[in-house]
């Protein structure tokens, strides 16, 4: 009997990204979001957790103006998020590391103003034990910026595609223990800011 790979792993995420796999772009009303919940950067440290391409790392760093750091756990995800820094100022930071199973020492930063995960919590075996992770990297007074598919927004019928929300359930784990919880809805998305 063989086993699936984790999808929180490179292992299933490296073909993905070396293939060419593509995924949704970041759009003008999930920028206004991030305007409106995340703020200024002003230089303090955030940390863009399943990077992908970098385009919301770039975003951060460049026009919220965070000190942002890019991390995921494949290779030609990272790869093609560097190859994009060509601009005359410096980019994010990237690295790719696995942030529920490597040494989270390997940071450029101990603690992270804002911590951001899009369209990566659906993806997480063990969701209350990132959470937990997160968690130990959030400031004082940080956020947590989640954007994912939430079950049964979508009109398709494609079993694959119905997969890719979470539950009530997981989103239940999401909210629990923040002390601040505020969400807005983009089509099948919804966009969590978290802040303990």
């Amino acid at each position: 009997m063989t086993t699936r790979p984790s999808t929180a792993s490179a292992i299933y995420w490296e073909p993905l990204w070396a293939q060419g796999r593509r995924y949704r772009p970041l759009d003008d009303a999930e920028r206004r979001l991030l305007d409106e919940h995340l703020g200024p950067g002003r230089a303090r440290p955030a940390l863009d957790i399943g990077c992908g391409d970098g385009t919301l790392a770039r975003y951060l760093h460049h026009e919220l103006g965070y000190r942002t750091t890019g991390v995921d756990c494949s290779p030609s995800a990272i790869a093609l998020a560097a190859a994009q820094d060509t601009g005359p100022r410096p980019g994010p930071t990237w690295r790719c590391l696995d942030i529920t199973t490597d040494d989270l020492t390997a940071l450029p930063e101990p603690s992270f103003a804002v911590i951001t995960c899009r369209l990566v919590y659906r993806w997480m075996d063990d969701k209350a034990a990132f959470l937990d992770h997160v968690r130990q990297l959030l400031t004082p007074g940080g956020a947590l910026w989640v954007v994912t598919e939430i079950t049964g927004r979508r009109t398709s019928t494609d079993p694959a595609l119905l997969g890719l929300g979470i539950t009530p359930a997981e989103a239940e784990t999401l909210t629990a223990g923040w002390s601040v919880v505020h969400t807005a809805d983009l089509d099948v998305l919804r966009c969590y800011t978290l802040r303990p």
